[in-house]
C-alpha cells in the first residue's frame, strides 16, 4: 500500500500519520518507484496525476510554472490524489528547503550541486536538530499541524527523503562521496544537464554518458542508496531499470498536455 497522506483535518489525519516513514523505507529498500514531474503549477493537473497511481509526484519549482505561493494547494492536491508529494526547490538554500518542508513536502530534490561539500550542507537543511539545522516549527503542515509533540520531532526527520541531483561534472566526479552522506537517499540524474556538462548535449547513447550512468548506479549500490533518473520516452524505461535505476520519473504533466494537443490537432488536420 502506498504511503499516501491526506491532511483533511485532525479527525481523519490522526496522530501517527505524520510520523510514518514507509515511503522512505520503500525508496531505500530497492523498490522500483515511478513518478512524474509537475511543471504546470496546476492543482487540477496534480490531483489528476495523483489519482492515476504514480508512487510520487514532484512539484518542480526550478523550471516549472508554479511558485512557492502555489505549493500548499499543489501538495494538498497530490495527497488527495493518493501520491507522495515531493518538491524540487529552486536552489539548495536553507530557507527554500525549509519552507517546502513546512508546507508539507515529503521529500526535497536539490538541483545544481557541484560537490560533496555542497550536498553535505544541503542535507542539513532537511532535518531538525540535532540531525540538521531545519528551524523547528511544530504547527506547520509538514510537522503535523501541532499534533506532533517535541519528543516526536526526531521521527519527522526519519521520514524525509533527500534527493540530490547529479547533473554536472563536479557532482559526477564526487558521486561516491555524495552517495556516502547520511541524509542523501536518492542520487537523481538530470539527463539534459549532465549531457551538456559532459560536452555531449542530448547524446544519450554516447559512451561517456552511459559510463556516467553506470558510475551513479555503482555509487548508489555501494552505499545503499536509490538511483533516480528522469526520462521522456517510456520505451527506454525497462533499460534504465535494468541498469539499476529504481526511482524513475516519466516525463511531466506539461509534456503530456503538449503531446496530447499536438496529436489531436494533427489527427483533425489529417
Amino acid at each position: 500500500m502506498r504511503d499516501s497522506q491526506t491532511w483533511l483535518g485532525r479527525a481523519s489525519y490522526g496522530r501517527a500519520r505524520p510520523l510514518r516513514r514507509a515511503f522512505r523505507d520503500r525508496t531505500l529498500g530497492g523498490e522500483t518507484l515511478f513518478g512524474l514531474f509537475l511543471d504546470l503549477g496546476s492543482t487540477a493537473s496534480a490531483e489528476l496525476a495523483g489519482a492515476v497511481g504514480y508512487d510520487w509526484l514532484l512539484v518542480d519549482l526550478e523550471h516549472g510554472a508554479g511558485t512557492e505561493a502555489d505549493l500548499p494547494g499543489l501538495l494538498r492536491a497530490v495527497e488527495l490524489g493518493g501520491s507522495t508529494a515531493l518538491v524540487r526547490v529552486q536552489s539548495g538554500e536553507r530557507i527554500k528547503v525549509g519552507r517546502a518542508l513546512d508546507m508539507g513536502a515529503r521529500g526535497i530534490m536539490v538541483p545544481r550541486l557541484e560537490s560533496a561539500e555542497q550536498a553535505r550542507e544541503a542535507v542539513t537543511f532537511l532535518r531538525y536538530p540535532p540531525d540538521g539545522i531545519r528551524g523547528v516549527a511544530t504547527r506547520v503542515r509538514g510537522a503535523g499541524l501541532g499534533v506532533v509533540s517535541h519528543p516526536e520531532v526526531k521521527r519527522l526527520n526519519e521520514r524525509v527523503v533527500g534527493i540530490i541531483q547529479i547533473e554536472s561534472t563536479g557532482g559526477l566526479r564526487e558521486v561516491d562521496e555524495i552517495a556516502a552522506l547520511d541524509g542523501v537517499d536518492v542520487l537523481f540524474v538530470g539527463p539534459a544537464d549532465l549531457s551538456h556538462s559532459l560536452g555531449i548535449p542530448g547524446q544519450f547513447q554516447h559512451p561517456d554518458y552511459l559510463a556516467a550512468l553506470d558510475r551513479v548506479v555503482a555509487a548508489c549500490r555501494a552505499h545503499g542508496k536509490a538511483a533516480g533518473i528522469l526520462v521522456y520516452d517510456t520505451a527506454v524505461v525497462p533499460r534504465h531499470v535494468e541498469l539499476g535505476f529504481t526511482f524513475v520519473g516519466i516525463g511531466s504533466d506539461g509534456l503530456f498536455v503538449a503531446d496530447g494537443a499536438k496529436r489531436f490537432f494533427a489527427a483533425v488536420r489529417g
